[in-house]
């Protein structure tokens, strides 16, 4: 079989690479892919929002399936194009992706279903939305309705954090028409944790939980970023919360949107709080998360075409899906500056060194140049590391990490420091 893998990422890598383990695929495509894809696959140079050109390349290379990585292809309809040709596709329609495509919308659906969320309200007016915060007080988070690539949400501890967060979205429209619909709700204290599901708009197959490291510095400092960093399990989902989420969250929610007409078929991912009170999500993503898919997927021990086909195919019960009882850790290199302003260009070296100590080094945002590859986004790679257990894959990692080098390269020290913590 030929596969099309969409978008050029760290998430897509890992995908990559995990598709090529199956014994069943004889090429892989990728558009746009990057350096590190280009050692599993042939990527082309079709802009993946290019719904036209996709899919006329999937039939003429006789492509069996494709999967799509990023969460613009998704709102952009792709799925929906290639249903349209008869192609088979892994993610959900542009109906389905408005759960992580807009957060008033993933609101109206938790609420309905009595999904258990924070409290909300949604704003079109940024004065309204300011009385709003003032009259509730702080901590309170306040998220941008639409797409901002991870980093459309503010968790304000003082009221004038809040202010200054509704400004920037609404006013000086630092996440374009993202925010010209604010969320505002209750803040949740808790540990965070992600839980991914396979769904077929009926069954659920909830993946193994994995804890990402939003802020940029170590001991959750700093700005938030689209993820510096993650490890799988994560302790704070235990089976019997693992269990309830699936039966109060993503059961429901794929059960809720066949009610809505809406078919829901791909990668669930469940941003989760897991509170004194129980498990509530935070918010919805439409497809695999990132770096969360570094860690997931290497102990991932079925055969993950298998599983998309049959998600697809709206079979998925009939599969069986097995994990390897270890842990995987995952350390994001981002760039000099990230996540504010960095620069491009620089040379990466000691990739090989970095494998040869036994990691997996999956690029996220690199380029090749006069033969060499270089940094191209703000994070540029991220290693990772399977171990029997999170203490081990941990050592194991950042015995990798100093191998790699690159100008103004920096990363977090304390990735799973909160299951030590938890010990």
């Amino acid at each position: 079989m030929n596969i099309l893998l969409i978008g050029g990422g760290g998430r897509e890598h890992a995908l990559a690479w995990k598709l090529a383990q199956s014994p069943r695929v004889e090429k892989i495509y990728c558009a746009p892919g990057n350096p590190g894809i280009a050692a599993i696959a042939e990527c082309i140079n079709i802009d993946m929002t290019d719904n036209e050109a996709l899919g006329k390349f999937a039939l003429a290379h006789n492509i069996g399936l494709t999967v799509v990585g990023p969460e613009l292809p998704l709102t952009n309809g792709l799925v929906d194009h290639f249903d349209a040709l008869n192609l088979k596709i892994f993610g959900p329609s542009r109906q389905a992706a408005q759960l992580e495509g807009s957060k008033a919308f993933a609101k109206d659906i938790m609420h309905k279903y009595n999904i258990p969320t924070a409290a909300s309200a949604a704003f079109t007016d940024a004065d309204t939305a300011i009385d709003y915060i003032k009259k509730q007080g702080a901590p309170i988070v306040v998220k941008a309705d639409g797409l901002a690539a991870g980093k459309g949400v503010v968790v304000a501890m003082t009221v004038d954090e809040a202010v200054d967060a509704v400004d920037m979205m609404m006013r000086e429209k630092a996440f374009g028409s993202a925010g010209n619909l604010v969320v505002v709700e209750e803040y949740l204290d808790g540990e965070e944790a992600s839980l991914l599901a396979f769904t077929d708009g009926y069954t659920v197959a909830p993946m193994i939980a994995a804890q990402d490291h939003k802020r940029v510095f170590d001991n959750d400092q700093g700005p938030n970023t689209g993820g510096m960093g993650t490890y799988a399990p994560a302790p704070v989902v235990t089976n019997a919360v693992r269990a309830q989420v699936t039966r109060e969250v993503l059961q429901p929610v794929i059960d809720g949107m066949r009610q809505e007409g809406i078919i829901y078929k791909g990668c669930l991912y469940a941003g989760l709080m897991i509170t004194a009170q129980g498990p509530k999500v935070i918010e919805f993503n439409a497809r695999f998360g990132d770096p969360e898919t570094q860690v997931v997927l290497p102990l991932l021990a079925s055969d993950l075409v298998d599983i998309m086909e049959a998600c697809a195919d709206g079979r998925l019960a009939d599969v069986s899906i097995n994990w390897d009882s270890k842990a995987a850790v995952c350390v994001v290199l981002a760039a000099g500056g990230y996540p504010g302003t960095y620069t491009k260009g620089d040379k990466i070296s000691g990739l090989a060194q970095a494998e040869a100590q036994g990691a997996m080094v999956f690029h996220a945002g690199t380029g090749a140049k006069d033969g060499a590859i270089v940094t191209n986004g703000g994070r540029v790679l991220g290693v990772t590391a399977v171990g029997d257990d999170i203490r081990s894959a941990v050592d194991k990692v950042y015995k990798a990490v100093p191998e790699v080098n690159f100008e103004g390269m920096h990363y977090r020290k304390d990735i799973a420091h909160r299951a030590f913590n938890r010990a």
